[in-house]
C-alpha cells in the first residue's frame, strides 16, 4: 500500500514539478466507455444467464523530459466497471485486481453491489540515454514479438489477442539495458524481478539485419525454466512474412515445468485496394485437443510458453477500408483438433478526428469439451475519444 502510494502521488506531482522547471512534458489519454453483452455457453450441469457490463475507462499517459537525456513516464488507467456481471460473480474483483507486476499498483478503491472503480499504473518508469546507451528502469513494456497474433519470443510481456480494448499491453517491472550497435542492430538485457526465482527472469536478445530481413536471437531464465530462440521479420514480394520460435527447458531435474517447443509464422498482405489479409499459425508442443482447465483466453496466467491449449492454432484475418472513415474487419482462429473456433467481426467509424465508434464480437463456437466451445458469444459497443 505503501508503493502505491508513492507513485499516486508522483503521478500528481511529477506535472506540476514539470511545469515549474519549464521542462518539456506532455499528457495524453483518452476517455471511451464499452458496452459488453455475454451469452454463456450452457454448459452440462452448469447453466448461467445472460451477463453484461459496462466500463467507462480513462487513461492518463505522462512523459516528461526532465534532462536532455533523462525522461519521465509515468502512465495509467482508471475504471469504473458496473453491470450484472459484477453482481453475480463478487470474485470478478479479484480478476480485475490481479497484478502481476513485482510491485502491487492496482487497487479498488471504492465498490458496490453492482460496480467497482479500478485504478492501475502499468508504466512507471525512467529512461536514460547516452550515445549508443540507453537504460530503462521501472515498469515498462518489454516486447520482443515480431508476429502480431501469438509471440512466443515474448516472454516478459505476454498478452491474448483476444483482449482487443487494452491497446497498450501490460507491462512489467524490470530493468532493461540496450546498446545500438548500428543503424539497424542492437542488444539489450532485461532482468525482471520477482518474489522467487520462478518468478523473475533476464534474458538477452540480439537483433540485427541481413538479406533485407529483421533477425533476432534471444535466450535466458525465464521463471522455471530456460529459454531460447529467434525470430525474423521481412517480406517475400511485397507481402509480409514473419516468425518466432522458441525452446523452453526446465532449469532443475526435479521441477514440475516440463520442456516445451513453441513456434508460430505468419504473412500478411495489403492489395492496392486498401484489402488486408492477415495469415497464421501456432505450433505449442505442450497442448492438447480438449478444454483442460480455464481458457487461456480468459487467464490472466498466459506466458509465452502456454499461448493456447491447443496443439496446433490456426488464424486468418480480413480487413477493409469500406469508405475513408468506415472500416471492416473479420479474424477466425480455429483449432484443426477439435474442431473449435473463434469468430471475431468488428467496424469502426470515425465520427471525428478524434472520436471513434466501434461494434465488434467474439464468437466462440465448438463442443462444450473443446478449446473454445465452452465459452459462448460476447458482443461489444465502445465509443472512443483520444486526446
Amino acid at each position: 500500500m505503501k508503493i502505491k502510494t508513492v507513485f499516486l502521488l508522483l503521478a500528481f506531482v511529477l506535472p506540476l514539478l514539470a511545469h515549474a522547471q519549464e521542462r518539456n512534458w506532455t499528457l495524453t489519454g483518452y476517455v471511451k466507455d464499452l458496452f459488453m453483452y455475454y451469452h454463456p455457453k450452457q454448459l452440462t450441469g452448469f447453466n448461467i444467464g445472460d451477463q453484461y457490463t459496462n466500463t467507462l475507462h480513462n487513461r492518463l499517459n505522462f512523459e516528461w523530459e526532465a534532462m536532455d537525456q533523462l525522461t519521465v513516464v509515468i502512465e495509467n488507467r482508471n475504471r469504473l466497471i458496473s453491470g450484472n456481471m459484477v453482481r453475480n460473480f463478487p470474485a470478478y474483483h479479484s480478476t480485475i485486481e490481479t497484478d502481476a507486476g513485482y510491485f502491487d499498483l492496482s487497487a479498488i478503491p471504492f465498490d458496490g453491489d453492482s460496480w467497482f472503480l479500478h485504478y492501475m499504473i502499468d508504466r512507471a518508469y525512467l529512461d536514460w540515454t547516452s550515445g549508443n546507451w540507453q537504460v530503462r528502469i521501472g515498469r515498462q513494456r518489454v516486447n520482443w514479438g515480431v508476429n502480431l497474433v501469438w509471440n512466443p519470443n515474448d516472454v516478459f510481456n505476454t498478452f491474448s489477442y483476444f483482449d482487443f480494448d487494452y491497446e497498450e499491453r501490460p507491462g512489467t517491472d524490470a530493468v532493461r539495458i540496450q546498446y545500438y550497435t548500428g543503424a539497424t542492430s542492437s542488444a539489450e538485457l532485461v532482468y525482471k524481478l520477482g518474489n522467487n526465482p520462478d518468478e523473475m527472469a533476464m534474458a538477452g536478445l540480439y537483433r540485427f539485419s541481413h538479406w533485407n530481413y529483421d533477425i533476432q536471437f534471444m535466450g535466458g531464465w525465464d521463471g522455471p525454466d530456460f529459454v531460447a530462440g529467434f525470430g525474423w521479420a521481412g517480406d517475400i514480394k511485397g507481402a509480409g512474412f514473419r516468425g518466432e520460435f522458441s525452446q523452453f527447458i526446465p532449469r532443475q531435474a526435479d521441477s514440475d515445468s516440463k520442456s516445451a517447443t513453441v513456434a508460430s509464422v505468419s504473412a500478411d498482405y495489403t492489395f492496392p485496394s486498401s484489402l488486408y489479409i492477415h495469415f497464421s499459425a501456432l505450433f505449442n508442443s505442450l497442448g492438447g485437443k480438449g478444454l483442460i482447465d480455464l481458457n487461456p483466453v480468459l487467464s490472466n496466467n498466459l506466458s509465452a510458453k502456454s499461448l493456447s491449449y491447443g496443439k496446433y492454432e490456426l488464424f486468418g484475418q480480413c480487413s477493409y477500408q469500406i469508405t475513408p472513415l468506415l472500416n471492416g474487419n473479420i479474424s477466425v482462429i480455429g483449432n484443426p483438433a477439435d474442431g473449435s473456433m473463434y469468430l471475431g467481426p468488428s467496424a469502426s467509424y470515425s465520427l471525428q478526428t478524434n472520436i471513434e465508434l466501434m461494434l465488434s464480437g467474439q464468437f466462440f463456437l465448438g463442443n462444450e469439451n473443446s478449446e473454445y466451445g465452452a465459452i459462448g458469444q460476447l458482443l461489444f459497443a465502445r465509443l472512443k475519444w483520444s486526446f
